[in-house]
């Protein structure tokens, strides 16, 4: 019994609410610009709240701003710890994805490998983990076997960005990288072609290999 009159004093405001209008679209707006009319006792509290000085305003914005700023601190530490020691195995196995792509018989899927390796190719640390994974001698691979322009362009790239070290270079020439360059025909559509082929070529000449036909 004490809940149904509990009930009833707080739905009989709302029903006769509902009840004087006749547009149930009128009724919700009503509700919800006013919704004292359906906890009046709610609204006599408020009423009887002092109202709050600008001081206890200011005070209460500055507490909300440095919760929100200490919140946010919270998040970009726990995000750059997440990511220090989350991020390098993501890109051990995103470049070894990559690798993974030269070996697909479809040249779109061995463009994309070729595309990722040259931006991963960025420091010596990477270059090196790269070739250490095999990445060069796919690439080298990729380049022997490639029948279109696009295809030779993004292996001569990749290879282009990965080999900068003596070191690289070295292991490169033993499993004959320079002959498998000299033998991509020229293009005479894309320049770049040309371009790439040259950049490697030189490099390999510099450190007095043989790169003579």
């Amino acid at each position: 019994m004490g809940f149904g009159l509990l009930a009833s004093k707080v739905l009989r405001p709302t029903s006769r609410l509902l009840h004087s209008s006749q547009n149930p679209t009128i009724f919700l707006r009503t509700i919800v610009s006013k919704p004292q009319l359906c906890n009046p006792q709610a609204s006599a509290a408020q009423r009887e709240q002092p109202p709050r000085t600008p001081d206890e305003l200011s005070i209460e914005e500055e507490a909300e701003r440095k919760v929100g700023w200490l919140l946010k601190t919270i998040f970009f530490v726990t995000a750059g710890v997440a990511g220090y020691h989350f991020f390098p195995y993501m890109g051990d196995n995103l470049m070894q994805q990559s690798i993974s792509l030269l070996r697909v018989k479809d040249p779109l899927f061995k463009r994309m490998g070729a595309s990722r390796l040259t931006r991963f190719a960025v420091d010596d640390e990477r270059r090196k983990k790269i070739i250490e994974m095999g990445g060069a001698q796919e690439l080298l691979n990729m380049l022997s076997t490639a029948k279109d322009d696009r295809t030779r362009k993004a292996a001569l790239q990749a290879l282009d960005a990965l080999l900068h070290s003596d070191e690289a270079l070295a292991s490169m020439h033993q499993v004959g990288a320079v002959s498998v360059i000299r033998s991509v025909p020229n293009s005479l559509e894309d320049a770049e072609v040309e371009g790439f082929k040259l950049s490697l070529m030189k490099r390999f000449q510099d450190l007095r290999y043989d790169v003579s036909s």
